[in-house]
């Protein structure tokens, strides 16, 4: 086998499913900034239209897209103040609702039987987000302090696909790229390992049936290795990924 010693893990989707509750709460609050704002939508986001368009990435990387798209502007402090407030929207709505991806449990507790691999998460999320997602389901006890965000963890808060996030995680572990393995739902976080030099498994369990091989595609292109359509080809992934056969 070769050397990988260190699992990187996205949250949202990847491990909880978290994307259409959170991206609910989102488009109740993206709504509203268009009233306040004047911004003329076709029709009001959905979280579901939402997430076709933004999947991967933070509520902020979402706001500043907006604005160029809508040509309208927000102030440092407004903006940090609907940051909040989408925090708060949709930990309410994860703390109600949310539940584990499927057979990622089981998978978790293996590797953290086996004692062989330092496991991190690595969001684009608020920390106190992800913090509540996996404390809801369950897994915060996999991770302990190594849990990354590209929104609160860095200096200058930033969405993947920016690498930073992935280069902050790996630093603070003491970990190389090549020792390491990320695992991903969207095709922003993809190109963020990647960016990374990492190796990145994309997974593309939580996604619907008629998205499902579009989603192939896109994490494919975007630079997977290997797509993994459950966590319970995970095992086999990881060792296609160690072998060197992908």
């Amino acid at each position: 086998m070769g050397k990988i010693n260190t699992l990187l893990l996205d949250c949202d989707n990847t491990l909880v499913l978290s994307e259409e509750l959170a991206f609910e709460g989102c488009a109740d609050l993206i709504n509203e900034i268009a009233t306040t704002k004047n911004v003329p939508l076709d029709k009001p986001f959905t979280g579901e239209s939402l997430i076709i368009e933004f999947v991967g990435q933070n509520f902020r990387g979402m706001m500043v897209s907006l604005q160029k798209r809508f040509n309208f502007e927000m102030t440092d402090a407004e903006l940090d103040d609907y940051v909040r407030r989408e925090e708060d929207v949709v930990i309410a709505k994860l703390e109600e609702k949310l539940v584990s991806c499927e057979g990622a449990d089981d998978v978790l507790a293996k590797l953290a039987a086996s004692g062989k691999y330092k496991l991190a998460v690595v969001s684009s999320s608020a920390l106190r987000r992800v913090q509540a997602s996996i404390d809801k389901v369950g897994q915060a006890k996999y991770f302990g302090d190594d849990v990354y965000s590209a929104a609160t963890s860095l200096p200058k808060p930033t969405s993947k696909p920016d690498p930073a996030i992935y280069l902050h995680a790996m630093e603070k572990l003491g970990k190389k790229a090549d020792e390491c393995v990320a695992v991903e739902d969207s095709k922003s976080g993809t190109l963020s390992g990647v960016r990374a030099g990492l190796k990145v498994i994309g997974y593309v369990g939580p996604y619907k049936e008629e998205e499902r091989e579009k989603m192939v595609g896109i994490l494919k292109e975007a630079g997977a290795v290997i797509i993994m359509q459950d966590w319970n080809e995970f095992d086999a992934c990881l060792a296609k990924v160690d072998s060197g056969e992908v």
